[in-house]
Protein backbone atom coordinates (compact mmCIF):
# COMPACT_ATOMS: atom_id res chain seq x y z
CA UNK A 1 0.00 0.00 0.00
CA UNK A 2 1.18 3.56 -0.42
CA UNK A 3 2.82 4.95 2.70
CA UNK A 4 3.52 2.12 5.05
CA UNK A 5 0.49 0.30 6.41
CA UNK A 6 -1.69 3.35 7.20
CA UNK A 7 -5.26 3.61 5.99
CA UNK A 8 -6.78 6.50 4.06
CA UNK A 9 -10.28 7.89 4.14
CA UNK A 10 -10.40 9.08 0.55
CA UNK A 11 -12.57 6.73 -1.50
CA UNK A 12 -12.72 6.07 -5.21
CA UNK A 13 -14.91 8.22 -7.41
CA UNK A 14 -17.72 6.96 -9.58
CA UNK A 15 -16.58 4.54 -12.27
CA UNK A 16 -16.52 5.73 -15.84
CA UNK A 17 -17.40 3.78 -18.93
CA UNK A 18 -14.33 2.15 -20.50
CA UNK A 19 -13.43 1.89 -24.14
CA UNK A 20 -12.56 -1.67 -25.16
CA UNK A 21 -9.20 -2.16 -26.87
CA UNK A 22 -8.29 -4.93 -29.25
CA UNK A 23 -4.88 -6.04 -30.47
CA UNK A 24 -4.80 -7.70 -33.86
CA UNK A 25 -1.63 -8.84 -35.58
CA UNK A 26 0.54 -7.17 -32.97
CA UNK A 27 -1.12 -3.76 -33.25
CA UNK A 28 -3.90 -2.10 -31.31
CA UNK A 29 -7.10 -1.77 -33.31
CA UNK A 30 -10.74 -1.13 -32.66
CA UNK A 31 -10.19 1.16 -29.67
CA UNK A 32 -13.08 3.55 -29.23
CA UNK A 33 -12.03 7.03 -30.26
CA UNK A 34 -12.55 9.11 -27.15
CA UNK A 35 -12.81 12.84 -27.60
CA UNK A 36 -9.39 14.43 -27.04
CA UNK A 37 -9.09 15.60 -23.47
CA UNK A 38 -7.54 18.93 -22.64
CA UNK A 39 -3.97 18.32 -21.55
CA UNK A 40 -3.07 19.37 -18.00
CA UNK A 41 -0.93 22.46 -17.90
CA UNK A 42 1.97 20.56 -16.35
CA UNK A 43 2.33 17.89 -19.05
CA UNK A 44 6.09 17.56 -19.55
CA UNK A 45 7.68 17.85 -22.97
CA UNK A 46 9.50 14.70 -24.03
CA UNK A 47 12.34 14.38 -26.54
CA UNK A 48 11.23 12.92 -29.85
CA UNK A 49 11.17 9.13 -29.84
CA UNK A 50 13.42 7.06 -32.09
CA UNK A 51 11.88 3.55 -32.08
CA UNK A 52 8.95 2.02 -33.92
CA UNK A 53 8.81 -0.55 -31.09
CA UNK A 54 7.00 1.15 -28.21
CA UNK A 55 5.87 0.08 -24.75
CA UNK A 56 3.23 1.27 -22.29
CA UNK A 57 3.42 -0.17 -18.76
CA UNK A 58 0.49 0.62 -16.44
CA UNK A 59 0.89 -0.09 -12.72
CA UNK A 60 -2.21 -0.18 -10.51
CA UNK A 61 -1.51 -0.38 -6.80
CA UNK A 62 -3.13 -3.21 -4.84
CA UNK A 63 -5.28 -4.56 -7.67
CA UNK A 64 -6.61 -8.08 -7.06
CA UNK A 65 -6.71 -9.71 -10.49
CA UNK A 66 -9.41 -12.20 -9.46
CA UNK A 67 -11.83 -9.27 -8.95
CA UNK A 68 -11.60 -8.12 -12.57
CA UNK A 69 -14.16 -10.72 -13.65
CA UNK A 70 -16.76 -9.29 -11.25
CA UNK A 71 -16.26 -5.74 -12.56
CA UNK A 72 -17.42 -4.36 -15.90
CA UNK A 73 -13.84 -3.62 -17.03
CA UNK A 74 -14.30 -4.00 -20.82
CA UNK A 75 -10.76 -2.83 -21.60
CA UNK A 76 -9.10 -5.20 -19.15
CA UNK A 77 -11.25 -8.11 -20.29
CA UNK A 78 -10.49 -7.41 -23.95
CA UNK A 79 -6.77 -7.30 -23.24
CA UNK A 80 -7.03 -10.58 -21.34
CA UNK A 81 -9.01 -12.27 -24.11
CA UNK A 82 -6.67 -11.13 -26.87
CA UNK A 83 -3.38 -11.21 -25.01
CA UNK A 84 -1.62 -13.11 -22.23
CA UNK A 85 -2.92 -13.14 -18.66
CA UNK A 86 -0.18 -14.37 -16.33
CA UNK A 87 -1.15 -14.69 -12.66
CA UNK A 88 1.10 -15.74 -9.82
CA UNK A 89 1.85 -15.31 -6.13
CA UNK A 90 4.40 -13.17 -4.33
CA UNK A 91 6.83 -14.10 -1.58
CA UNK A 92 5.81 -13.30 1.99
CA UNK A 93 7.66 -12.25 5.17
CA UNK A 94 10.48 -12.78 6.05
CA UNK A 95 11.54 -12.69 2.38
CA UNK A 96 9.69 -9.37 2.00
CA UNK A 97 6.37 -7.85 2.92
CA UNK A 98 3.55 -7.98 0.41
CA UNK A 99 3.65 -4.20 0.20
CA UNK A 100 4.40 -1.51 -2.35
CA UNK A 101 8.12 -0.98 -1.77
CA UNK A 102 9.12 -4.58 -2.51
CA UNK A 103 6.35 -5.04 -5.09
CA UNK A 104 7.20 -2.11 -7.34
CA UNK A 105 10.91 -2.75 -6.88
CA UNK A 106 10.37 -6.27 -8.22
CA UNK A 107 8.30 -5.00 -11.16
CA UNK A 108 10.78 -2.24 -12.03
CA UNK A 109 14.07 -4.13 -11.61
CA UNK A 110 13.02 -7.55 -12.88
CA UNK A 111 14.68 -9.30 -9.93
CA UNK A 112 13.46 -10.70 -6.61
CA UNK A 113 13.91 -8.99 -3.20
CA UNK A 114 16.99 -11.07 -2.37
CA UNK A 115 18.70 -9.09 -5.16
CA UNK A 116 17.08 -5.63 -5.21
CA UNK A 117 17.16 -5.53 -1.40
CA UNK A 118 13.80 -3.85 -0.69
CA UNK A 119 11.82 -5.86 1.86
CA UNK A 120 9.36 -3.24 3.15
CA UNK A 121 8.28 0.35 2.59
CA UNK A 122 11.33 1.78 4.35
CA UNK A 123 13.43 0.91 1.26
CA UNK A 124 16.36 0.24 3.57
CA UNK A 125 18.88 -2.04 1.91
CA UNK A 126 17.86 -1.12 -1.63
CA UNK A 127 20.41 -2.23 -4.21
CA UNK A 128 19.35 -0.23 -7.26
CA UNK A 129 22.99 0.49 -8.08
CA UNK A 130 23.43 -3.15 -9.10
CA UNK A 131 19.81 -3.79 -10.10
CA UNK A 132 18.37 -0.52 -11.45
CA UNK A 133 14.82 0.05 -12.61
CA UNK A 134 14.14 -0.66 -16.28
CA UNK A 135 13.97 3.02 -17.27
CA UNK A 136 17.41 3.58 -15.73
CA UNK A 137 18.70 0.51 -17.56
CA UNK A 138 17.26 1.81 -20.84
CA UNK A 139 19.00 5.14 -20.28
CA UNK A 140 22.23 3.17 -19.92
CA UNK A 141 21.91 0.93 -23.00
CA UNK A 142 19.68 2.97 -25.32
CA UNK A 143 19.91 6.64 -24.31
CA UNK A 144 18.27 7.70 -27.56
CA UNK A 145 14.90 6.33 -26.40
CA UNK A 146 12.27 8.80 -25.19
CA UNK A 147 10.93 7.60 -21.84
CA UNK A 148 8.27 8.91 -19.46
CA UNK A 149 7.12 8.04 -15.94
CA UNK A 150 4.10 9.35 -14.02
CA UNK A 151 3.48 8.43 -10.37
CA UNK A 152 1.58 9.76 -7.38
CA UNK A 153 3.16 7.63 -4.64
CA UNK A 154 6.25 9.80 -4.14
CA UNK A 155 8.67 7.15 -2.84
CA UNK A 156 8.72 5.61 -6.34
CA UNK A 157 10.50 8.81 -7.37
CA UNK A 158 12.33 9.79 -4.17
CA UNK A 159 13.83 6.31 -3.74
CA UNK A 160 14.72 5.92 -7.42
CA UNK A 161 12.48 2.89 -7.89
CA UNK A 162 10.69 3.80 -11.13
CA UNK A 163 11.41 7.30 -12.39
CA UNK A 164 15.23 7.09 -12.39
CA UNK A 165 16.48 7.39 -15.96
CA UNK A 166 13.24 8.75 -17.41
CA UNK A 167 13.57 11.46 -20.07
CA UNK A 168 10.68 13.26 -18.36
CA UNK A 169 8.49 12.56 -15.36
CA UNK A 170 5.34 13.70 -13.61
CA UNK A 171 5.54 13.27 -9.82
CA UNK A 172 2.51 14.02 -7.62
CA UNK A 173 1.87 13.43 -3.92
CA UNK A 174 -1.20 11.30 -3.37
CA UNK A 175 -0.51 10.86 0.33
CA UNK A 176 -0.64 14.63 0.88
CA UNK A 177 -3.34 15.60 -1.61
CA UNK A 178 -5.41 12.46 -2.21
CA UNK A 179 -5.03 9.94 -4.99
CA UNK A 180 -8.39 10.48 -6.71
CA UNK A 181 -7.50 13.82 -8.28
CA UNK A 182 -3.87 12.94 -8.93
CA UNK A 183 -4.79 9.66 -10.65
CA UNK A 184 -7.09 11.63 -12.94
CA UNK A 185 -4.31 14.14 -13.68
CA UNK A 186 -1.90 11.33 -14.49
CA UNK A 187 -4.44 9.72 -16.82
CA UNK A 188 -4.97 13.00 -18.68
CA UNK A 189 -1.25 13.68 -18.94
CA UNK A 190 -0.49 10.17 -20.21
CA UNK A 191 -3.33 10.40 -22.72
CA UNK A 192 -1.98 13.71 -24.01
CA UNK A 193 1.60 12.44 -24.31
CA UNK A 194 0.56 9.22 -26.03
CA UNK A 195 -1.63 11.10 -28.50
CA UNK A 196 0.40 14.24 -29.23
CA UNK A 197 4.04 13.41 -28.50
CA UNK A 198 6.34 10.59 -29.54
CA UNK A 199 7.39 8.54 -26.48
CA UNK A 200 9.07 5.16 -26.82
CA UNK A 201 8.45 3.77 -23.31
CA UNK A 202 5.97 4.98 -20.67
CA UNK A 203 5.31 3.86 -17.10
CA UNK A 204 2.00 5.13 -15.70
CA UNK A 205 1.03 4.50 -12.06
CA UNK A 206 -2.34 4.80 -10.29
CA UNK A 207 -2.52 4.67 -6.47
CA UNK A 208 -6.21 4.99 -5.55
CA UNK A 209 -6.98 1.29 -6.05
CA UNK A 210 -4.91 0.48 -2.98
CA UNK A 211 -6.68 3.13 -0.90
CA UNK A 212 -10.08 1.69 -1.78
CA UNK A 213 -8.82 -1.80 -0.96
CA UNK A 214 -7.79 -0.65 2.50
CA UNK A 215 -10.88 1.40 3.24
CA UNK A 216 -13.59 -0.80 1.73
CA UNK A 217 -12.07 -4.23 1.17
CA UNK A 218 -11.42 -6.12 -2.03
CA UNK A 219 -14.87 -7.70 -2.06
CA UNK A 220 -16.75 -4.40 -1.91
CA UNK A 221 -18.72 -2.66 -4.68
CA UNK A 222 -16.43 0.36 -4.27
CA UNK A 223 -13.42 -1.80 -5.18
CA UNK A 224 -15.17 -2.94 -8.37
CA UNK A 225 -16.04 0.68 -9.16
CA UNK A 226 -12.37 1.58 -8.81
CA UNK A 227 -11.41 -1.23 -11.19
CA UNK A 228 -13.87 0.19 -13.71
CA UNK A 229 -12.47 3.69 -13.24
CA UNK A 230 -8.94 2.54 -13.99
CA UNK A 231 -10.24 0.47 -16.88
CA UNK A 232 -11.59 3.72 -18.31
CA UNK A 233 -8.20 5.40 -17.86
CA UNK A 234 -6.48 2.58 -19.73
CA UNK A 235 -9.13 2.60 -22.45
CA UNK A 236 -8.51 6.32 -23.02
CA UNK A 237 -4.76 5.78 -23.22
CA UNK A 238 -5.20 3.00 -25.77
CA UNK A 239 -7.55 5.18 -27.80
CA UNK A 240 -4.87 7.90 -27.74
CA UNK A 241 -2.34 5.40 -29.09
CA UNK A 242 -4.55 4.29 -31.99
CA UNK A 243 -5.27 7.93 -32.90
CA UNK A 244 -1.58 8.64 -33.51
CA UNK A 245 -0.76 9.66 -37.10
CA UNK A 246 2.22 7.29 -37.04
CA UNK A 247 0.33 4.43 -35.40
CA UNK A 248 0.24 2.25 -38.51
CA UNK A 249 4.05 2.15 -38.60
CA UNK A 250 4.47 1.42 -34.90
CA UNK A 251 4.55 -1.79 -32.86
CA UNK A 252 3.00 -1.24 -29.42
CA UNK A 253 3.30 -3.58 -26.43
CA UNK A 254 0.87 -2.97 -23.55
CA UNK A 255 1.55 -4.29 -20.04
CA UNK A 256 -0.72 -3.98 -16.99
CA UNK A 257 0.47 -5.09 -13.57
CA UNK A 258 0.24 -4.53 -9.82
CA UNK A 259 2.50 -4.66 -6.77
CA UNK A 260 0.51 -6.90 -4.38
CA UNK A 261 -3.00 -8.11 -3.63
CA UNK A 262 -5.42 -7.41 -0.77
CA UNK A 263 -7.15 -9.40 1.92
CA UNK A 264 -10.89 -9.71 1.34
CA UNK A 265 -11.57 -7.24 4.15
CA UNK A 266 -8.70 -4.99 3.08
CA UNK A 267 -5.04 -4.85 3.97
CA UNK A 268 -1.82 -6.54 2.92
CA UNK A 269 1.78 -7.11 3.93
CA UNK A 270 1.33 -10.67 5.19
CA UNK A 271 1.36 -14.22 3.84
CA UNK A 272 -2.25 -14.92 2.83
CA UNK A 273 -2.95 -16.04 -0.73
CA UNK A 274 -5.12 -12.96 -1.34
CA UNK A 275 -2.34 -10.57 -0.25
CA UNK A 276 0.17 -12.41 -2.46
CA UNK A 277 -1.89 -12.29 -5.69
CA UNK A 278 -0.22 -10.46 -8.58
CA UNK A 279 -0.59 -10.51 -12.36
CA UNK A 280 0.60 -9.27 -15.72
CA UNK A 281 -1.75 -8.63 -18.62
CA UNK A 282 0.28 -8.33 -21.82
CA UNK A 283 -0.67 -7.63 -25.41
CA UNK A 284 1.48 -6.83 -28.41
CA UNK A 285 3.74 -8.28 -31.10
CA UNK A 286 4.69 -11.89 -30.39
CA UNK A 287 2.57 -12.16 -27.23
CA UNK A 288 0.25 -15.20 -27.47
CA UNK A 289 -3.46 -14.39 -27.67
CA UNK A 290 -5.73 -15.90 -25.05
CA UNK A 291 -2.83 -17.46 -23.11
CA UNK A 292 -2.99 -18.02 -19.36
CA UNK A 293 0.41 -19.49 -18.56
CA UNK A 294 0.77 -21.44 -15.32
CA UNK A 295 4.41 -20.39 -14.91
CA UNK A 296 4.33 -16.59 -15.14
CA UNK A 297 6.07 -14.64 -12.38
CA UNK A 298 6.11 -11.08 -11.06
CA UNK A 299 9.62 -10.47 -12.39
CA UNK A 300 8.62 -11.00 -16.04
CA UNK A 301 7.60 -7.42 -16.84
CA UNK A 302 11.13 -6.11 -17.41
CA UNK A 303 12.15 -9.07 -19.57
CA UNK A 304 9.01 -8.53 -21.65
CA UNK A 305 9.78 -4.80 -22.07
CA UNK A 306 13.33 -5.50 -23.20
CA UNK A 307 12.20 -8.17 -25.66
CA UNK A 308 9.63 -5.77 -27.14
CA UNK A 309 12.41 -3.23 -27.70
CA UNK A 310 14.78 -5.76 -29.24
CA UNK A 311 17.18 -5.63 -26.28
CA UNK A 312 18.99 -8.80 -25.20
CA UNK A 313 19.70 -8.61 -21.45
CA UNK A 314 23.32 -9.15 -20.49
CA UNK A 315 24.04 -12.06 -18.12
CA UNK A 316 25.59 -9.68 -15.60
CA UNK A 317 22.26 -7.88 -15.24
CA UNK A 318 21.08 -10.97 -13.35
CA UNK A 319 17.44 -10.70 -14.42
CA UNK A 320 15.11 -13.29 -12.90
CA UNK A 321 12.29 -12.89 -15.44
CA UNK A 322 11.37 -14.42 -18.78
CA UNK A 323 9.73 -12.51 -21.67
CA UNK A 324 6.07 -13.35 -22.16
CA UNK A 325 6.70 -13.30 -25.92
CA UNK A 326 8.63 -16.58 -25.52
CA UNK A 327 6.46 -19.09 -23.62
CA UNK A 328 8.32 -22.04 -22.14
CA UNK A 329 7.65 -25.02 -19.92
CA UNK A 330 10.03 -27.06 -17.83
CA UNK A 331 9.61 -30.79 -17.33
CA UNK A 332 7.27 -30.45 -14.37
CA UNK A 333 4.77 -28.11 -16.06
CA UNK A 334 3.68 -31.03 -18.25
CA UNK A 335 2.12 -32.50 -15.09
CA UNK A 336 -0.31 -29.60 -14.67
CA UNK A 337 -3.28 -31.45 -16.30
CA UNK A 338 -2.72 -34.32 -13.84
CA UNK A 339 -3.08 -32.26 -10.67
CA UNK A 340 -5.87 -33.35 -8.30
CA UNK A 341 -7.78 -31.54 -5.55
CA UNK A 342 -6.99 -31.92 -1.87
CA UNK A 343 -7.61 -35.21 -0.04
CA UNK A 344 -6.31 -34.82 3.52
CA UNK A 345 -5.63 -31.06 3.36
CA UNK A 346 -9.17 -30.17 4.39
CA UNK A 347 -8.41 -26.45 4.63
CA UNK A 348 -7.61 -26.22 0.92
CA UNK A 349 -10.63 -25.47 -1.32
CA UNK A 350 -11.51 -28.24 -3.79
CA UNK A 351 -11.20 -25.87 -6.73
CA UNK A 352 -7.51 -25.32 -5.97
CA UNK A 353 -5.45 -27.84 -7.93
CA UNK A 354 -3.47 -29.60 -6.77
CA UNK A 355 -1.04 -32.48 -6.49
CA UNK A 356 0.01 -35.70 -8.18
CA UNK A 357 2.42 -38.52 -7.43
CA UNK A 358 2.48 -39.67 -11.07
CA UNK A 359 4.41 -36.96 -12.95
CA UNK A 360 4.42 -36.57 -16.70
CA UNK A 361 7.34 -36.06 -19.06
CA UNK A 362 9.28 -39.19 -18.16
CA UNK A 363 9.75 -38.28 -14.50
CA UNK A 364 9.08 -40.96 -11.88
CA UNK A 365 8.92 -41.13 -8.08
CA UNK A 366 10.50 -44.00 -6.13
CA UNK A 367 8.66 -44.49 -2.83
CA UNK A 368 9.91 -48.03 -2.21
CA UNK A 369 11.56 -46.88 1.03
CA UNK A 370 8.49 -45.00 2.29
CA UNK A 371 6.09 -46.46 4.90
CA UNK A 372 3.24 -48.30 3.22
CA UNK A 373 0.56 -46.48 5.22
CA UNK A 374 0.06 -43.32 7.23
CA UNK A 375 0.80 -39.68 6.74
CA UNK A 376 -0.91 -36.96 4.73
CA UNK A 377 -1.71 -38.33 1.26
CA UNK A 378 -0.76 -35.15 -0.61
CA UNK A 379 2.82 -35.25 0.70
CA UNK A 380 3.56 -38.99 0.60
CA UNK A 381 7.03 -38.85 -0.92
CA UNK A 382 7.89 -36.38 -3.65
CA UNK A 383 4.85 -34.50 -4.93
CA UNK A 384 4.24 -32.48 -8.09
CA UNK A 385 2.30 -29.42 -6.95
CA UNK A 386 1.93 -25.64 -7.26
CA UNK A 387 2.97 -22.68 -5.15
CA UNK A 388 -0.62 -21.98 -4.09
CA UNK A 389 -1.47 -25.58 -3.16
CA UNK A 390 1.77 -26.10 -1.24
CA UNK A 391 1.77 -22.80 0.64
CA UNK A 392 -1.90 -23.16 1.61
CA UNK A 393 -0.89 -26.29 3.51
CA UNK A 394 1.02 -24.25 6.11
CA UNK A 395 1.77 -20.62 5.43
CA UNK A 396 4.43 -18.36 6.90
CA UNK A 397 6.96 -21.17 7.33
CA UNK A 398 9.14 -20.03 4.45
CA UNK A 399 7.58 -22.10 1.66
CA UNK A 400 6.56 -18.85 -0.05
CA UNK A 401 10.25 -17.95 -0.41
CA UNK A 402 10.73 -20.31 -3.37
CA UNK A 403 10.31 -17.51 -5.89
CA UNK A 404 12.58 -19.20 -8.44
CA UNK A 405 10.11 -22.02 -8.80
CA UNK A 406 7.55 -21.58 -11.58
CA UNK A 407 4.28 -23.28 -12.40
CA UNK A 408 4.41 -26.91 -11.27
CA UNK A 409 7.19 -27.66 -8.80
CA UNK A 410 8.44 -30.84 -7.13
CA UNK A 411 8.19 -30.90 -3.32
CA UNK A 412 9.36 -33.31 -0.64
CA UNK A 413 7.74 -32.15 2.61
CA UNK A 414 8.10 -34.60 5.52
CA UNK A 415 6.87 -31.87 7.87
CA UNK A 416 3.44 -31.81 6.22
CA UNK A 417 3.42 -35.58 5.58
CA UNK A 418 3.90 -36.28 9.28
CA UNK A 419 0.95 -34.09 10.31
CA UNK A 420 -1.40 -37.10 10.06
CA UNK A 421 0.97 -39.36 11.98
CA UNK A 422 3.29 -42.15 10.89
CA UNK A 423 2.18 -45.57 12.24
CA UNK A 424 5.33 -47.28 10.88
CA UNK A 425 7.56 -46.71 13.90
CA UNK A 426 11.23 -46.41 13.04
CA UNK A 427 10.56 -45.94 9.32
CA UNK A 428 11.20 -42.46 8.06
CA UNK A 429 10.40 -40.31 5.03
CA UNK A 430 12.65 -41.54 2.22
CA UNK A 431 11.63 -40.72 -1.35
CA UNK A 432 13.49 -40.23 -4.62
CA UNK A 433 12.47 -38.11 -7.62
CA UNK A 434 13.94 -39.58 -10.82
CA UNK A 435 14.42 -37.69 -14.08
CA UNK A 436 14.00 -39.03 -17.60
CA UNK A 437 17.19 -40.10 -19.37
CA UNK A 438 19.20 -37.22 -20.85
CA UNK A 439 21.58 -37.92 -23.74
CA UNK A 440 25.26 -37.33 -22.92
CA UNK A 441 26.97 -39.29 -25.71
CA UNK A 442 30.35 -37.89 -26.84
CA UNK A 443 30.44 -35.42 -23.91
CA UNK A 444 33.16 -35.29 -21.29
CA UNK A 445 31.01 -33.32 -18.83
CA UNK A 446 27.54 -31.83 -18.52
CA UNK A 447 26.09 -28.96 -16.49
CA UNK A 448 23.21 -29.86 -14.20
CA UNK A 449 21.08 -26.80 -13.43
CA UNK A 450 18.01 -26.62 -11.20
CA UNK A 451 16.15 -24.24 -8.90
CA UNK A 452 16.15 -25.44 -5.31
CA UNK A 453 14.69 -24.43 -1.94
CA UNK A 454 16.04 -26.61 0.87
CA UNK A 455 15.29 -26.01 4.56
CA UNK A 456 17.08 -28.25 7.07
CA UNK A 457 15.72 -29.76 10.27
CA UNK A 458 16.92 -32.60 12.46
CA UNK A 459 18.45 -35.62 10.77
CA UNK A 460 16.98 -35.06 7.30
CA UNK A 461 19.31 -35.11 4.30
CA UNK A 462 18.97 -34.20 0.65
CA UNK A 463 21.06 -35.98 -1.98
CA UNK A 464 21.46 -35.20 -5.67
CA UNK A 465 22.66 -38.27 -7.52
CA UNK A 466 23.34 -39.24 -11.12
CA UNK A 467 23.26 -42.60 -12.81
CA UNK A 468 24.87 -43.20 -16.23
CA UNK A 469 23.31 -45.86 -18.44
CA UNK A 470 21.54 -47.40 -15.43
CA UNK A 471 24.72 -47.98 -13.45
CA UNK A 472 25.18 -47.28 -9.74
CA UNK A 473 24.19 -43.88 -8.37
CA UNK A 474 26.92 -41.28 -7.91
CA UNK A 475 26.50 -38.43 -5.37
CA UNK A 476 27.06 -34.95 -6.85
CA UNK A 477 25.47 -32.72 -4.17
CA UNK A 478 24.55 -33.24 -0.52
CA UNK A 479 22.30 -30.96 1.56
CA UNK A 480 22.52 -30.95 5.36
CA UNK A 481 22.05 -27.19 5.95
CA UNK A 482 19.68 -24.51 4.68
CA UNK A 483 20.11 -23.59 1.02
CA UNK A 484 17.12 -21.41 0.25
CA UNK A 485 15.77 -20.27 -3.11
CA UNK A 486 18.90 -20.90 -5.13
CA UNK A 487 19.76 -21.80 -8.70
CA UNK A 488 22.29 -24.61 -8.59
CA UNK A 489 24.78 -25.24 -11.42
CA UNK A 490 26.83 -28.40 -11.04
CA UNK A 491 29.50 -29.66 -13.44
CA UNK A 492 29.18 -33.44 -13.73
CA UNK A 493 31.95 -35.50 -15.42
CA UNK A 494 30.66 -38.03 -17.97
CA UNK A 495 32.30 -41.47 -17.94
CA UNK A 496 33.88 -42.50 -21.22
CA UNK A 497 31.36 -44.19 -23.50
CA UNK A 498 28.29 -43.19 -21.44
CA UNK A 499 25.21 -42.44 -23.52
CA UNK A 500 22.54 -41.32 -21.02
CA UNK A 501 22.23 -39.96 -17.50
CA UNK A 502 19.36 -39.81 -15.03
CA UNK A 503 19.28 -37.29 -12.20
CA UNK A 504 17.83 -38.28 -8.83
CA UNK A 505 16.76 -36.11 -5.89
CA UNK A 506 16.52 -38.14 -2.69
CA UNK A 507 15.05 -36.79 0.56
CA UNK A 508 15.96 -39.21 3.37
CA UNK A 509 16.35 -39.68 7.12
CA UNK A 510 13.42 -37.33 7.73
CA UNK A 511 10.58 -37.52 10.24
CA UNK A 512 8.70 -34.39 11.27
CA UNK A 513 11.38 -32.37 9.52
CA UNK A 514 11.25 -29.50 7.00
CA UNK A 515 11.18 -29.63 3.20
CA UNK A 516 12.88 -29.49 -0.19
CA UNK A 517 11.45 -28.02 -3.40
CA UNK A 518 13.00 -28.37 -6.87
CA UNK A 519 12.12 -26.98 -10.31
CA UNK A 520 13.41 -26.37 -13.84
CA UNK A 521 15.90 -29.23 -13.96
CA UNK A 522 18.16 -29.03 -17.01
CA UNK A 523 21.11 -31.10 -18.23
CA UNK A 524 23.24 -29.62 -21.00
Amino acid sequence: MPRGMSRRTVLAGTATAAAAAVVSGGALSGAAQAAPAAAPADVPKLPNGTSRNKVLVVGMDGLRHDRIAAAKAPTFKSLIARGTFATSLLYSPPTAQTSSGPGWSTVSTGVWPDKHGVVDNSFQGKNYAQYPGFLARLREVKPELSTFAAIDWKPLDAEGTVTAGASAKLVLDGDADGYVGHDATIARAAESILRDQNPDVCFVYFGQSDIVGHNSGAMSPKYLEQIDLMDGYVGRMLAAITSRKTYGRERWTILLTTDHGHADAGGHGGPSIEERRVFTIAQGPGIPAGAKPVNGRHVDTVATVFHALGITPKPEWGLDGHPLQRPFADGFDASYPLLKPAVDETGTPQEVLGFTHTPAGGWTIDNSRMPKTGGVEEWRGWTLTTDEFWTRADRAQGREAFTRGRGVIAVADPDEWDDKGNPSKGIEFDSTLVSPAYRVARKTSVTLTYASHYVQDGTQRGDVLVSFDGAADHLVKHYAADAKNTVEKLTVPVPKGARTVRVKFRMRDARNSWYWAVDNVQVG
